[in-house]
């Protein structure tokens, strides 16, 4: 219970932080959305554009994280009590929670994980950015 716990901390503060870099960056970069959207880049476009940069460094932390894991996992295998050090529930489920899939299935179901959610806020923010506003900001 108490590792769970834990681990939803970590999952809220890795929403946070990539919530926080991705608003950072989209502030820092309006005057090149102000361009795009001046040349005739639509909503859609700054969306996605927004939302690949960010998926980029969800899927650089993911590996990482991954690597790091597999290496750490025989330290804590004395702690863990039912299941092994190398459980592939945790090892599969943590980056689909975090990172998502972004598919639509047969059923029509949309699964997006937590950081397509953190970097979707952002994303549409930049894409409602006035484009005379933006150049005449700086």
């Amino acid at each position: 219970l108490l590792l769970g716990v834990f681990g939803g901390l970590a999952l809220i503060l890795a929403t946070t932080g990539l919530y926080g870099t991705v608003a950072y960056s989209v502030s820092r970069r309006s005057r090149e959305v102000g361009i795009r959207m001046s040349l005739g880049a639509d909503a859609g476009k700054v969306v996605s554009m927004v939302l690949k940069g960010a998926m980029g460094l969800v899927v650089v932390g993911a590996i990482l994280g991954w690597a790091v894991s597999l290496g750490l996992a025989q330290t804590v295998r004395v702690f863990l009590y039912g299941i092994t050090s190398l459980d592939p529930v945790t090892f599969l489920g943590v980056p689909l929670v975090l990172g998502g899939v972004a598919d639509v299935g047969p059923t029509g179901v949309v699964v997006v994980g937590v950081a397509v959610l953190a970097a979707l806020i952002p994303a549409r923010r930049a894409s409602r950015i006035n484009p005379v506003r933006a150049l005449k900001s700086e």
